[in-house]
């Protein structure tokens, strides 16, 4: 294995630029992670699906896998298959390692009782030749949500560099600007909604209840399987799949004590007497001009770890 100066990884020798999988094989990936969910979801057993997940989405899952069996150690009682269909798949066409490629599904699990349609995105990322292809994230969008992607004439996808210097924020700082914005930077970058200042202002409104006090640090992810990935859009622009790590710390007043949820106690360590840490992991999908504001489609985040003292 060795790097090309143009930042291209040649492994057995792969330096032509080829799709990342081919369309069959993308639709067999979709349905062995799918028969892998359904299985550790039905039994709350992370292992079951331990080898079709990664980065982002892994931690999130196989954290929630293992709060849920610890409550629950007989499985899940009320699960119900999860089924996605209508497959559409955004493959990009790039060389070298690592693969990737988008699956724009339709889920059974719409929102409000189906009363709002949804598309599950999930983004498969493979790291070589000799490796199995895991799911690394999700991201819930409305169908008007959802892109058009730019593709070539053949119709394969066009993926966006790390660095591109055409979008108003580069991918590889997405996630630093985004926990930057969290803490109280300048939102700048940011359009406002759900994902950004009506969730710095729900933060700042719970910072100082009676009787406790939070505190949050928000830290950028982008190694790995955290790396940023992101497909160009038609008439400009990219979709970005990014993650971020959020701590919250909460302290009770003098006297008082902490509750503390049966998912929070299944991942906690120590003893919540005054304190507790919350660990979570989130994974962004955003839309992200050449000109102007970001705009955070989805946030889908889970709670992987929690420390009392």
């Amino acid at each position: 294995m060795s790097l090309t100066a143009s930042g291209c990884m040649t492994v057995h020798g792969e330096l032509e630029v080829v799709p990342s999988a081919t369309r069959a094989e993308a639709a067999q990936v979709l349905a062995a992670f799918t028969a892998a969910y359904n299985k550790a979801d039905k039994a709350y057993d992370p292992a079951l699906d331990a080898d079709r997940v990664t980065g982002a989405l892994g931690a999130i899952n196989q954290a929630g896998l293992k709060a849920r069996h610890s409550i629950s150690p007989g499985g899940n009682a009320g699960h119900t298959e999860l089924e996605l269909t209508d497959a559409k798949f955004a493959i990009p066409k790039k060389a070298g390692w690592p693969r990737w490629f988008v699956a724009d599904t339709d889920s059974n699990r719409d929102q409000d009782s189906g009363k709002l349609d949804t598309r599950w995105l999930v983004v498969f990322v493979r790291n070589a030749v000799d490796q199995p292809w895991k799911a690394a994230y999700l991201s819930v969008l409305t169908p008007a949500e959802v892109p058009v992607f730019a593709t070539d004439k053949d119709g394969w996808a066009k993926p966006v560099e790390p660095a591109d210097p055409s979008l108003a924020v580069a991918p590889k700082d997405l996630s630093a600007q985004y926990a930057s914005y969290l803490k109280g930077g300048t939102p700048q970058h940011f359009a406002p909604g759900t994902h950004t200042s009506v969730w710095r202002q729900s933060r700042a409104k719970n910072a100082n209840l009676p009787g406790l006090a939070t505190q949050y640090v928000d830290q950028p992810l982008t190694t790995g399987d955290y790396r940023p990935l992101g497909l160009a859009t038609r008439g400009g622009g990219a979709l970005v799949f990014f993650a971020t790590r959020h701590y919250e710390q909460q302290t009770a007043a003098k006297g008082l004590h902490l509750t503390v949820p049966a998912d929070v106690k299944a991942l906690m360590t120590g003893d919540a007497q005054s304190t507790i840490t919350k660990e979570r992991i989130s994974n962004e999908a955003a839309r992200v001009p050449a000109k102007g504001q970001v705009t955070v489609l989805d946030r889908e985040q889970g709670l992987v770890a929690a420390k009392g003292a």
